[in-house]
Parts: structure tokens; sequence; C-alpha cells
């Protein structure tokens, strides 16, 4: 069937996800010590005006944004940012949705007041949204027990330790939970805006926003694509210097009985150790070394896919290809298109 040449409207396409178009009322939080970025994000997306949806969007139906605070009196953001928000919490509670753009430290209470708002303006019907370290305000209002969420890889363990009820997610760019989402760190908030735009407006609207932001409508992956290559601060004692010779050593099957021989340990005594010391079975552990190393090569040499596989110890590219997307959510290829220096050819 060819297509329609007069497709729905675009309130029409809105009435997904919730099941019922939402209140259009956007109310940013503003905080003393706010972050300009998380801030930005929120405002480029549901704060301007969209001539070019003319004709799909009226302006009374398009977002409403304002900026509420605890505080009347101006606060000071990030770089020498001054702001002085349109309205109190009062209006917060009567938003649609209502988004935290960062916070200023994980270890900044949460004002009461701001935890009462966000609270009466869920139970109002509102969708309450994260971006980065914001997740630390919703989760001090206790509506994320029990739920999945995420923030910036950076945020992670502090946010799991303080928040144990919480499913977190470390590698999503963006979770939504419904009326509550949540985001990774930085240009993630972009994602997840954009995300709403299309929940909301469904994606040919929301395509028209990311092309105005010059940005991808939709990015592949998560976030653990991002994060240099982490050291476990577990792995120390007796197994160290094992660990550094695996490392030295990914191009060859390194097979646990040998292993277990260089520990001076039986296999099964090594496997328990080792655990203890990563976290992580052997088998794991070398499977994300490889993935680590892989993704150096990736970004610092012109080398082939193959070469790289068989350098890395996977054998084929096949192989990496499978360990690289269930790892990072992204293939090889996409990867070096992303990462790949300059300097590199690739």
């Amino acid at each position: 069937m060819p297509k329609s040449e007069n497709p729905p409207r675009a309130p029409a396409a809105r009435r997904r996800g919730d099941g019922a178009a939402p209140n259009p009322r956007v109310a940013v939080l503003a905080y003393e010590g706010l972050c300009a970025f998380e801030f930005s994000c929120a405002a480029e997306v549901f704060g301007l005006a969209r001539p070019e949806l003319r004709g799909e969007v009226s302006a009374r139906e398009w977002y409403r944004f304002e900026t509420c605070a605890a505080q009347r009196r101006p606060l000071r953001g990030q770089y020498g940012l001054k702001i002085q928000a349109d309205a109190g919490l009062d209006r917060l509670v009567r938003a649609g949705t209502v988004i935290v753009p960062g916070w200023s430290g994980s270890d900044t209470p949460v004002p009461p007041a701001v935890i009462q708002a966000l609270r009466e303006a869920h139970a109002r019907g509102a969708r309450l949204l994260s971006i980065c370290s914001g997740v630390f305000v919703l989760a001090a209002t206790g509506l994320l027990d029990g739920r999945r969420a995420t923030t910036h890889w950076r945020y992670v363990e502090t946010l799991r330790e303080r928040h144990p009820e919480i499913h977190i997610d470390a590698n999503a760019l963006y979770v939504d939970e419904g009326r509550l989402l949540t985001s990774a760190g930085s240009a993630a908030g972009l994602d997840l805006c954009l995300h709403l735009v299309r929940r909301d407006w469904g994606a040919r609207i929301a395509n028209h926003v990311a092309r105005r932001l010059v940005i991808a409508p939709h990015r592949e992956g998560g976030q653990a694509q991002y994060i240099e290559r982490p050291v476990q601060r577990s792995e120390r004692g007796a197994l160290a210097p094992l660990l550094q010779r695996m490392r030295e050593r990914l191009a060859e099957p390194l097979p646990i009985a040998e292993l277990a021989r260089e520990a001076t340990m039986s296999e099964r005594s090594f496997m328990r150790h080792f655990k203890r010391a990563t976290g992580a079975t052997p088998a794991d552990w070398l499977i994300q070394a490889r993935v680590e190393r892989a993704r150096e090569l990736l970004e610092t040499t012109a080398a082939s896919i193959d070469r790289i596989a068989g350098d890395t110890g996977f054998g084929s590219a096949i192989t990496m290809r499978h360990h690289f997307r269930r790892k990072l959510g992204v293939s090889p290829r996409d990867y070096r298109d992303r990462f790949a220096r300059e300097s590199a050819g690739g």
C-alpha cells in the first residue's frame, strides 16, 4: 500500500506512551550551583519556539517552558551564570513534565521543600525527568525505589551505595520508566529529551527537533562505549602480577589450567581467588580486557578489524563483533567511525 500523502496530524501521534496527550507545561528546577549544560539541554529542546513545525504543531500545543526554584532570589550557576527563576515550587507542582538538570553535588542535601514539591507533582500525574547527577534529587524522593534508573558512569557506584533500592542500569544512555525518566551525563540529557518528544509527538517531529540541534535523532549503544578503560580497585594482592601478564598476552589462549599453575594454585582455588579479586570469572575478565584492548586499537591505529581481532585474542572478526556488541552496544566498525583519532587514518 502506498504511503499516505496526508499523514496523521501531530496531536494523534502525541497520544502514545502514557496513553494521553500530556500537560504541555515543562518546569525545570533551578538551584544554587545550576549545571549550565544540563539546563541548556532542557531549554534547547523544550524552551524554543518551533516555527519549522508550523502547519504540524500549533504554538498552543507545543511545550510551555519555565524555570522554578525554591528560592525567589537570583541564583548562581556554573561559569559565572546568574539566573532568576520564573516561579516558585508551587508552579512546578502543576507542571506536566518536571526536569531536574543535574545537581550541585552528589553530597549536597536535597531541600525538603523540593522533595515535597516533586512528590506532589508526581502524584498529580507529572513526569519527572533527571539529567546526569539530577538522579540524586529524584532518588531523595523515594519514587525511584524498586525501579530502573541510570546516571553518569562517574556517579553509578555512589548512587548504588546510597540507594540500593534502585535498580541501576550503568550502561544506559537513558531509562524510561513511564513517568520517571533518568539519563546518563551531559549529552545523554539531549537523548532523553528527544526521546520524550518522540514519545509525545512521534518520530517525525522529534527528527525535526534533532535536525535543528544538528544531532542524531537516536544514538546507538549505551554509555559503556564512552567509559575509558576502568581499573578495578579490587585487582590487587597476590594475583596482580598475573593479571598484568594476562593483559600482555591477550592474543594467546590462556587456559584456566595454565593460569592456575602460574598462580601456584589448584584450579578450584584459583577460580575462587580470581572471582574475589576481580569480581568476574577468568573468562569474563579476559573478554572485557580484550574488548578494552580492541577499543584502544580501533581508536589509535588503522589496522583492519580482522587484524585487531587476531591481536586481541578473539580469533575472528565475527567473534569480536559479538562481544563488542554485547559489552558496548555497538559494532567495532561503528565504534571506530565514532572515536578513531584523525592520526589513525581509520
